[in-house]
């Protein structure tokens, strides 16, 4: 209960900072943040809904479940949120690309050397689904890898779960404040000592839904976290030509943070091993930037 209240109090004190939502009584028009002016069409909501919304959020989050092959007060070199996105934007082809993506990255021997290479030889990962505000699904709750079968494992049990863009009941919006700050949630939770606390963002499109993605962003930043992101897509039809420069100016954040933007679809795979072994094996992404894009070619 007493994460619950915390979590709706961040939130109830980030939507009476936004000054739009201050003088609404019933219908409120919202536009997005700075960095989203003139790219999305204005979104309505009422303060009551957007509240009982974010309640609804928090109490979700609060229960997302820490069962199966848990981190537990353990040391990890890291400790990593796959934060995938769902939206009605995803397609079959994006999201087999997400889940296959991750899944030979996992499998990959040289993930697993990555792994076992670190200080303390372990990571802890969990892998989260995401669209609207409120939409969620936990694949894979926090799971500590010391070893190319226990990732193995952690793949195998994606595999089976993850999206695949077929079924889906509920076509939702793309919210990466919602993302991010459950992502962040998920961190705080973590029940071990994480040398590094990563939250990976991929997605093909941009925050049209729920709280300005920049609040998200700082709260995240500010606690020591740091945001990576890869591209699904190099734009977004109709709102941005430059998918990976939207990520880069305002998604990412934290030291050594970076974006990836695969060359091409048969790259994704490549480049999500590739972001994974620069994020255990604590190797910065270039040189002496703080926040960077990456091309794959530039990853090999």
């Amino acid at each position: 209960m007493g994460s619950t209240r915390r979590c709706a109090a961040v939130w109830d004190n980030s939507i009476h900072k936004n000054k739009d939502l201050r003088r609404v009584e019933s219908v409120q028009t919202r536009r997005a943040s700075s960095e989203e002016r003139g790219k999305h069409p204005m979104f309505h909501a009422t303060l009551r809904s957007v509240r009982g919304r974010v309640s609804g959020v928090c109490l979700l989050a609060a229960t997302i479940p820490l069962t199966g092959v848990e981190a537990r007060a353990n040391d990890v070199d890291a400790a990593i949120v796959f934060a995938i996105d769902t939206s009605a934007s995803i397609s079959i082809e994006h999201a087999t690309l997400q889940r296959q993506g991750h899944v030979e990255a996992l499998r990959s021997k040289d993930v697993a050397d990555a792994i076992e290479g670190g200080p303390v030889g372990c990571i802890a990962i969990t892998y989260i689904q995401w669209s609207s505000v409120g939409r969620l699904q936990t694949i894979l709750p926090w799971t500590t890898i010391c070893d190319g079968e226990q990732a193995a494992a952690a793949a195998s049990a994606i595999d089976r779960v993850g999206d695949t863009g077929r079924g889906r009941s509920y076509r939702g919006r793309t919210s990466i404040s919602f993302a991010i700050d459950i992502s962040s949630q998920l961190l705080d939770r973590f029940q071990g000592t994480a040398t590094k606390k990563i939250i990976d963002v991929s997605s093909n499109g941009t925050n049209n839904d729920g709280l300005p993605v920049a609040e998200s962003r700082l709260r995240t930043i500010a606690k020591g976290y740091i945001i990576n992101a890869i591209a699904v897509a190099r734009d977004e039809p109709g709102v941005t030509a430059d998918l990976p420069r939207y990520l880069r100016e305002n998604v990412i954040g934290g030291a050594g943070s970076f974006v990836i933007a695969p060359d091409t679809p048969a790259d994704y795979s490549t480049a999500i091993r590739r972001k994974l072994v620069l994020e255990i094996s604590n190797v910065a992404p270039g040189n002496g930037c703080t926040t960077c894009y990456r091309t794959l070619r530039s990853l090999l």
